[in-house]
């Protein structure tokens, strides 16, 4: 075992403060990743606080991460020392079930092991994120990047990016297609760049008028309102698909409306409590309303590959470890545009 720093919270009402925990010898088959930047995500926040219920204290957040190889097993073959790499939302999953085989590891009927607070495979060691100096990972699940993007910018890539990038794929999104964006946070400013450039037309669906710019500079070619109920009659029948990227309450029957006939409705944000859905917003039009999570291994490496491609990444502001608390305090306040991401030398130093 090597003794890292890290930060973490101890308890659900307790700020996270410098921590050290420990990280595994590499095995024949790992991958050891100095990390260099860390997305801060708004799962972090649940998680710290134990909103979702289930937090293991002490938990280290952070599962957007982008590092430097510093040693690998006598077995790792598709990285070596110094390579640029990543790693998401899970760290390892059962393998063998039918999902995991498909390369779905993020549905694994046995239970993925998500990158923090999660049991491994072994269903005991409890793991910690990306919150540290260095992490440990199974070499199948750590995840390719390119040195020409702005790595801080890339590290949202690994949630927030294969998020609202698998269901553009997974629906087919392409050129000519009418998509609508709700919300635009950290999810919603990554489906606005995904879906046009894609060439898809896109239009921002939003409470808040002073986006309107953002979303323009985005690649968003239309901005709405949606508090105004004309806005909303002049749109229905409109899109071919809608990404929902909103954990607060609202009407999902109201945006089902605006979908066209056999028209999807993609649900990426999780809102507290149960919102009811009329069978008639479904019906009539042959809609569809579903839901997403982020991406497999396979799809995740391809959407890196793209965003490399297409030079997209994170519209970011970068923070040191020493502001994570003041960070989520701002997330929760929407006062980011639109993802925090940590530079781990804050944390080194």
């Amino acid at each position: 075992m090597t003794l890292v720093k890290a930060y973490a919270a101890e308890k659900a009402d307790k700020p996270l403060a410098p921590f050290k925990i420990d990280r595994r010898e590499p095995g024949a088959k790992d991958v050891e990743i100095e990390i260099l930047y860390c997305g801060v995500c708004h799962s972090d926040i649940h998680t710290a606080r134990n909103e979702w219920g289930g937090t293991i204290y002490p938990v280290v957040p952070g599962h957007e991460i982008v590092g430097k190889v510093t040693r690998v097993g006598n077995d790792v073959t598709n990285h070596k020392v110094g390579d640029t790499v990543g790693v998401g939302c899970f760290v390892d999953s059962c393998g063998h079930c039918a999902n995991c085989k498909d390369d779905l590891e993020q549905y694994c009927e046995n239970g993925n092991t998500q990158t923090y607070n999660s049991k491994s495979q072994d269903k005991k060691t409890i793991t910690s994120g990306g919150y540290s100096t260095h992490i440990v990972v199974t070499e199948g699940f750590v995840l390719k990047i390119s040195d020409k993007l702005n790595l801080a910018a890339v590290a949202p890539l690994l949630c927030a990016g294969i998020t609202t990038y698998s269901p553009l794929k997974h629906w087919n999104c392409k050129k000519g297609d009418k998509v609508a964006v709700v919300g635009l946070g950290g999810l919603g400013h990554m489906a606005v760049k995904l879906a046009a450039s894609m060439g898809a037309e896109v239009t921002m669906l939003s409470r808040s008028p002073e986006k309107a710019k953002d979303a323009d500079e985005l690649g968003a070619h239309h901005f709405e309102l949606t508090t105004k109920p004309e806005n909303m009659k002049k749109l229905a029948h409109s899109f071919d698909l809608i990404i929902d990227t909103v954990s607060a309450e609202h009407d999902y029957n109201s945006y089902l409306s605006l979908l066209k006939t056999n028209g999807t409705m993609v649900l990426l944000g999780v809102p507290p409590e149960a919102l009811p859905v009329h069978a008639g917003s479904l019906i009539f039009g042959r809609r569809s309303l579903v839901g997403s999570l982020v991406g497999g291994i396979k799809e995740t490496q391809e959407m890196l590959d793209y965003c490399a491609e297409h030079n997209i990444v994170s519209d970011i502001e970068m923070i040191n470890i020493d502001q994570i608390n003041e960070a989520y305090e701002r997330t929760l306040k929407g006062d980011v545009h639109y993802r925090f991401v940590i530079d781990m030398k804050s944390l080194k130093e």
